[in-house]
């Protein structure tokens, strides 16, 4: 029996299945959607040993197995949410059923850049032109093989979800709707009957959502953020599912939190810069507690810093020298 609060029951139809994970996140919440053609999972997992057997728990208090899976669907591919969907659909091929893995278009391209591709050969050199020491940028760099690592197998067989569509998730029909900051190309999906929201990781309790400028991201991610978060705020929502931290009652009330502390968390920025703080390393020392970060840690500091200081750029506040990598106030 798997021992509660592994597995919550949502609804008769739905429930959620709480992970582990190796980092000081130290957990994901995915989702089971119960329909006449089989299961419907939302997110998966990292693909290391613990998060397996909670799965294969899973299976056992649900009586499903690997052929019982519909399809697989991930609102983003951050490696919490995409890692174990390759194990699934392995497990589901080895019991004779094929599944299809569906994302957003925007998601799809980035399996192919972060997690299919040599982008971390350049990465180390990210890091120092935004004003990491060379030894300690190094460290950080060498902290995504073990993430890769547990990504693998890579599914095959993606489906695309567009925006705006509407999709079937279990018996439940959802609309989608895409929901940048986080990811590029997350997808959020509503149930309009229930007042039912899968938030994935846009809309969290207790924690706010990493939003991060990486090589490799749509311009201006804080941005886009505020505005996707602004527009949904006045969505009638009863009860969200998130990835992480408890389930959200107040969708508003978060959201109004959530704005809240970018606000002065920009400006925190400006103050850093004010004390001569100038470089993307520089201004993290100043917006977070980096003492207690592990060089994993560091990256996510780096591009949410960078995401704040490309808003205020953005807005004229802030002007940056490219060469150096050095922002100044405008």
């Amino acid at each position: 029996m798997i021992t509660r609060p592994a597995l919550t029951q949502i609804a008769d139809d739905t429930y959620q299945l709480r992970l582990p994970l190796p980092f000081a996140l130290n957990h994901i919440q995915v989702y089971l959607l119960r329909g006449s053609n089989g299961w419907t999972i939302v997110d998966c997992g990292i693909n290391y040993e613990p998060a397996r057997k909670v799965w294969q728990d899973a299976f056992t208090e649900l009586n499903f197995g690997f052929a019982d899976i519909d399809k697989i669907v991930l609102t983003h591919v951050h490696p919490d949410h995409f890692g174990l969907a390759g194990w699934l659909q392995k497990g589901a091929s080895e019991a004779g059923k094929d599944i299809t893995i569906y994302l957003s278009p925007r998601e799809n391209q980035q399996v192919l850049d972060v997690w299919q591709s040599d982008r971390d050969k350049n990465f180390g050199a990210w890091l120092k032109y935004n004003g990491l020491p060379d030894d300690f940028a190094n460290q950080v760099n060498n902290s995504l093989g073990s993430t890769l690592e547990m990504t693998y197998p890579h599914p095959t067989g993606f489906a695309h979800i567009q925006p705006d569509s509407d999709v079937q998730l279990g018996n439940r029909t959802f609309q989608t709707t895409l929901a940048p900051g986080h990811s590029d190309g997350q997808l959020i999906f509503y149930d309009p009957e229930d007042k039912l929201l899968l938030s994935g990781d846009h809309v969290l309790m207790r924690i706010t959502p990493n939003i991060g400028l990486w090589e490799d991201s749509d311009p201006n991610p804080l941005g886009a953020y505020i505005e996707s978060l602004s527009g949904l705020q006045s969505r009638e929502v009863r009860l969200a599912l998130p990835g992480h931290r408890r389930l959200i009652e107040d969708w508003s009330g978060r959201i109004a939190e959530l704005l809240s502390h970018h606000d002065h968390r920009l400006e925190v920025v400006v103050n850093a810069m004010e004390k001569d703080a100038h470089t993307p390393y520089e201004v993290a020392q100043h917006i977070f507690e980096v003492e207690r970060f592990t060089p994993h840690e560091w990256r996510f500091a780096i591009a949410e810093t960078l995401s704040h200081l490309e808003l205020l750029r953005v807005r004229g506040i802030v002007q940056q020298d490219t060469d150096t990598q050095s922002f100044s106030l405008a």
